[in-house]
C-alpha cells in the first residue's frame, strides 16, 4: 500500500487511467465485480467450433513454422543442471540439424539460478525474438506456488533480471485472489513489475501467471486477467504447468477476449501465453486459429503470443519432416526431453 491512505493501492498508470486517481481496494473491487459474467456454455461452444477448423497443406507448413517461432522452450525441474540448460539452448538454436530452414524458438524458459547458463550458452544469439534472437525467460516469485514473502519474491525477480533475464514469468497469489483480496494481488504485481527494471531504465517483460486450474470459474479467470493487465503485466499466462488442468482452449479464448477488449478500450496490445499440456501440433494449431479469429493474425508474433512447452517442439519437427518427405521419421529423429 502507498502512503496516500490505508486503502490506497500502489500506483499503476493503466489502472489510474481506467479507474481514476482514487485507486483504492474499493474502487478496484467495484471495477472487477462490475465485469460482465462469462457465458460458460457459449465460451466452450465457440472454443470447440474453432478447434474443428481444417488447415490446408500450404497453410499447415506456415502454421508449423509459426508454432516454433512462438515457443518458450522450457525446463523447470528440480534436477535441472547447467548442462541440461546448455542442451536446451542448443536445441533452441538448431531445432532440426538436418533442416537449416527450421525457425528458432522465441525463448528458453528456466529457473532464475539457471539464467547465467542460458545467457552464456546463447552467446550472440541472445536477443529479441522478433528480430531473430532468442530471449531468456525466468520463472520467479516463488514459482510455482507463490507462497513466499513479498521481499523474497522481489529478490527472486531482481536476481533473475540482473543475471540477464529478458522476461519474468511471475505467479499471482491465488489464495489472496480467491479470498477476494484483490488489492494485495494488484500491489504485488506492481511491485514485481518495478523489480523488472534494469539499470538502464528499461524493463524485462512481465508475464503474469494466473494458474487458471486453481481459479475454479471462468468469471475468476476474467477478473484475474483484467487485474493483471491493470497492474502492469505485459502478458497474461494460463498456468505454471505444475497444476492440472493447465492450458485449455476455452480458458485461452477467454483470456484472448480480455486482451481484445483491452485493445479496443486503450489501443494497447497485451500478450497471451497458454502453458502446460500442449504437446501435439494439431492442438497447437487450434490455438493459432483461436488467436487469429479472436484478436487477429497480428497477434501471432513472439511479443504477443507464446506457447509454454517442453515437448511440443518435437512433435512439430516430426510433422514438418512428414510434410517435406511424405513419411514420418524414426524414433531417433528428435531428442528426448
Amino acid at each position: 500500500m502507498n502512503s496516500s491512505g490505508p486503502s490506497a493501492l500502489a500506483p499503476a498508470h493503466r489502472a489510474i487511467e481506467l479507474i481514476g486517481s482514487d485507486l483504492t481496494e474499493k474502487s478496484l473491487r467495484l471495477h472487477l465485480e462490475g465485469l460482465s459474467g462469462v457465458d460458460a456454455v457459449g465460451l466452450e461452444q465457440r472454443a470447440a467450433s474453432l478447434g474443428t477448423r481444417s488447415i490446408k497443406t500450404t497453410s499447415k507448413a506456415w502454421a508449423l513454422d509459426t508454432i516454433i517461432r512462438l515457443i518458450d522452450l522450457t525446463t523447470l525441474e528440480g534436477a535441472d543442471t547447467p548442462g541440461k540448460v546448455r542442451s536446451l539452448v542448443a536445441k533452441a538454436l538448431t531445432p532440426d540439424p538436418q533442416d537449416a530452414s527450421t525457425p528458432r524458438v522465441a525463448a528458453v524458459c528456466v529457473y532464475g539460478d539457471m539464467v547465467p547458463s542460458a545467457v552464456e550458452a546463447l552467446g550472440s544469439a541472445h536477443g529479441d525474438p522478433d528480430a531473430g534472437g532468442i530471449s531468456v525467460a525466468a520463472v520467479a516469485t516463488a514459482f510455482p506456488s507463490g507462497r513466499a514473502s513479498l521481499a523474497v519474491k522481489l529478490a527472486d525477480t531482481a536476481d533473475a533480471v540482473a543475471a540477464g533475464a529478458d522476461e519474468i514469468d511471475m505467479v499471482i497469489d491465488r489464495g489472496a485472489f480467491l479470498a477476494g483480496n484483490y488489492g494485495l494481488v494488484f500491489d504485488q504485481i506492481v511491485a514485481v513489475k518495478e523489480a523488472c527494471r534494469r539499470d538502464d531504465g528499461s524493463y524485462a517483460h512481465l508475464k503474469v501467471i494466473l494458474e487458471t486450474g486453481e481459479l475454479n470459474t471462468y468469471d475468476n479467470v476474467r477478473k484475474a486477467s483484467w487485474l493483471s493487465i491493470l497492474a502492469g503485466g505485459d502478458f497474461i499466462k494460463t498456468s505454471t504447468g505444475k497444476v492440472s488442468p493447465a492450458a485449455t482452449l476455452p480458458v485461452t479464448l477467454l483470456m484472448l477476449e480480455v486482451v481484445r477488449d483491452w485493445h479496443r478500450l486503450t489501443g494497447e496490445r497485451i500478450g497471451v501465453k497458454p502453458a502446460g499440456g500442449i504437446r501435439a501440433s494439431k492442438d497447437a494449431i487450434k490455438y493459432l486459429v483461436t488467436v487469429a479469429e479472436t484478436v487477429g493474425e497480428e497477434w501471432l508474433v513472439p511479443h504477443l503470443f507464446r506457447f509454454g512447452a517442453s515437448s511440443l517442439l518435437n512433435d512439430v519437427l516430426l510433422q514438418r519432416q512428414k510434410l517435406s518427405t511424405g513419411r514420418y521419421s524414426g524414433p531417433d529423429y528428435v531428442t528426448v526431453d
